[in-house]
């Protein structure tokens, strides 16, 4: 097979037998809107599903109230693309007559020598999608919990994304290559989806074995008690009933107190945010900094070795160990509590693996309001969480037992995320080698 440079840097070389073309000579852009009314059935679109109907959508709310008539028509067998998301490869095909968003551009093609499902695979080439940045109206920055500003999105105008070249292989060889794909991603795919689905049952076995261990201990014939609280249930008969404030001091950031990316600066002592709390300990690389200044605003928030850590905004929950801080300075932002031991009757890696047991978390949905969407734990209530505690000896030997346990089921863990990310990266240089026809299909 003879090869020929493309001139396109993302495509590289292609079959001599191919042309390119300009998206919009190949694609038209179906630009229907839904008004009068032509559809209720409202469709959404991601990255892991492409195109589906909206009601699937989890925590997607209810839509059926909105004005439908801004929204755009897609039809079966019409490309559909976020244009404030395809850099990160937003893009499906539809399979029905839907309502979509405004901001989604829908695709189609009257001409028999096109095989739309070919150049469906064309615009989730991550080359391609590298290739846009630079092409965007701006960028759209958005600040998260942690005060930090992440990128999210960058619009590429639709003139702009029509005036791009994509290769033109033959109708035969465009069916010849999306079929070869659809079968080939269909097997990967279902091996994400498998692994994905061990990966839930490890950290829901994790999960089970922390509750079951921090409540019943680890004699499975000691005689057990009522402890007299309905999330607990029965624990042994020798173990007791303490509120965290008893044996933990409790701190966060008051709001005046409050720090936004304004405060951050190069070098300077760190700013622990709820995502710098990684596998139980703080991930020191990608905490942020601030002044000797702001820092010292908190005294009663700064960090020392084996300070427990508990984010309560954002994702609840999430607990740490502080360790090897040695000589940095740390504070926390307000999205994080500091619970630090006042006496030596409890062991802090006991306490580690306590709040992240069923015991905390059904205790938090009892404090949670029915009607509340925010999420937040609040440290006046936690200060009364309420947990079973044996001596300090046997709280030991459980932490130590759930360390060598759970290390365990991390590193399965560890290894199926290994898996996802090794099969996710092949299917995305399997769809750039045989669109782009470095590879054939035999």
């Amino acid at each position: 097979m003879k090869m020929k440079d493309s001139g396109v840097e993302w495509i590289g070389e292609i079959p001599e037998g191919w042309e390119l073309r300009k998206i919009k000579y190949i694609l038209n852009e179906r630009k229907e809107k839904n008004n009068p009314i032509e559809t209720n059935f409202i469709l959404s679109l991601s990255m892991e599903r492409g195109v589906f109907p909206y009601s699937e959508k989890v925590g997607g709310g209810n839509k059926a109230k909105e004005d439908l008539t801004a929204y755009k028509i897609a039809r079966p067998n019409d490309i559909v693309i976020n244009s404030m998301n395809i850099l990160a490869g937003s893009v499906g095909i539809s399979k029905w007559v839907g309502a979509v968003s405004p901001v989604y551009y829908t695709y189609f093609s009257k001409d028999e020598n096109i095989d739309i499902y070919y150049y469906h695979y064309l615009f989730q080439c991550s080359e391609f999608q590298k290739s846009l940045l630079g092409l965007g109206n701006g960028i759209m920055m958005k600040e998260t919990e942690s005060g930090k500003l992440n990128t999210i999105r960058m619009r590429i105008p639709s003139d702009k994304l029509g005036n791009l070249l994509f290769p033109i292989p033959t109708k035969l060889e465009q069916q010849k290559i999306a079929d070869f794909l659809d079968s080939k991603i269909a097997l990967i795919d279902q091996i994400i989806a498998d692994t994905k689905r061990s990966i839930e049952e490890l950290k829901a076995y994790k999960q089970s074995l922390i509750t079951e261990t921090v409540t019943k201990g680890l004699d499975p014939n000691v005689p057990m008690k009522d402890s007299g609280v309905e999330w607990i249930g029965e624990i042994p008969k020798e173990y007791g009933l303490t509120r965290i404030k008893y044996n933990y001091y409790l701190k966060g950031r008051i709001g005046w107190q409050g720090l936004t990316s304004a405060d951050y600066v190069e070098e300077g002592p760190y700013l622990i945010t709820g995502t710098d709390l990684i596998d139980g300990v703080v991930n020191w690389n990608s905490a942020v900094h601030i002044s000797e200044e702001n820092y010292e605003i908190a005294p009663d928030i700064h960090l020392k070795n084996n300070d427990l850590l508990i984010s309560k905004d954002g994702t609840i929950g999430k607990v740490a160990l502080v360790s090897s801080i040695g000589d940095k300075q740390a504070s926390l932002n307000s999205g994080v509590l500091l619970v630090r031991n006042i006496n030596n009757t409890t062991f802090n890696r006991y306490i580690f693996y306590v709040l992240q047991s069923d015991i905390f978390w059904k205790w938090f949905e009892s404090k949670k309001s029915p009607n509340s969407t925010i999420l937040h734990l609040y440290q006046g209530d936690f200060k009364d969480f309420k947990y079973p505690v044996p001596n300090y000896e046997q709280q030991e030997k459980i932490a130590k037992y759930l360390d060598s346990k759970v290390s365990k089921i991390n590193e399965l863990i560890s290894e199926k995320n290994s898996v996802i990310t090794e099969n996710k990266s092949y299917k995305k240089s399997l769809i750039y080698e045989y669109v782009t026809g470095k590879k054939q299909v035999n």
